[in-house]
């Protein structure tokens, strides 16, 4: 596991205890690994290791990468889904997700994804912003390259987890929420997610609520 060779080598002691990671940062997970191990807090440590963890798991997720293609998992129709909101006409597709960007591109182009998304204007757990106030960043990243602008709910944010709900929330951004993830359908839905896809085998459906 990268995350733990990572911590081992920059916390020096065996990753027992693992964080919550569904819907987190790769920052905030790190800080809480470190309490859970026993990794001495005080004022200024977790933030001086922040930095060299970064590195040392862009470094062990990048050596993973055949590992990623062979033995990682694609969602049933998540390739399928992509292609097909990528040919919308008018629609920015992008990546805002918990992981730093250098781990993120290894991720997407372990299973030829990258194509289908401009990392360029995405948001990434490596940059100092909770996630709702990332997404608003990322879309003002996209209307400053693609010169135009973006009303709050034509922002459709897709993912697994309440805490994205609660973002999108936040972001002003339209939740999609998958039930792929450990939520189930009904939690998402008392999160208040604003749609709730099974899963993402029927392109078609994600299609209506993007277009809709």
């Amino acid at each position: 596991m990268a995350f733990a060779e990572a911590f081992r080598s920059v916390a020096g002691r065996p990753l027992v205890k693992l964080p919550q990671m569904a819907g987190r940062s790769e920052p905030e997970m790190f800080f809480e690994a470190l309490a859970l191990n026993g990794v001495d807090l005080r004022a200024g440590e977790p933030e001086r290791l922040l930095a060299p963890f970064g590195a040392e798991l862009a470094t062990a997720v990048a050596a993973r990468r055949d590992l990623l293609a062979t033995d990682g998992l694609l969602l049933a129709g998540a390739r399928e889904s992509m292609t097909a909101v990528a040919a919308i006409e008018g629609v920015v597709a992008s990546v805002l997700t918990g992981t730093s960007k250098p781990n993120a591109v290894v991720k997407l182009r372990a299973f030829g994804l990258d194509k289908f998304v401009d990392i360029s204007v995405g948001g990434f757990g490596s940059e100092v912003y909770p996630k709702g106030t990332l997404l608003r960043v990322a879309r003002q990243r996209a209307e400053e390259k693609y010169g135009f602008r973006l009303a709050d709910r034509a922002t459709f944010y897709v993912a697994d987890s309440p805490r994205d709900v609660e973002a999108a929330r936040i972001g002003g951004a339209t939740s999609v929420a998958v039930a792929s993830g450990r939520a189930t359908a009904g939690e998402l839905r008392d999160a208040g997610a604003d749609h709730v896809l099974p899963d993402l085998t029927d392109p078609a459906s994600l299609v209506r609520i993007v277009t809709g």
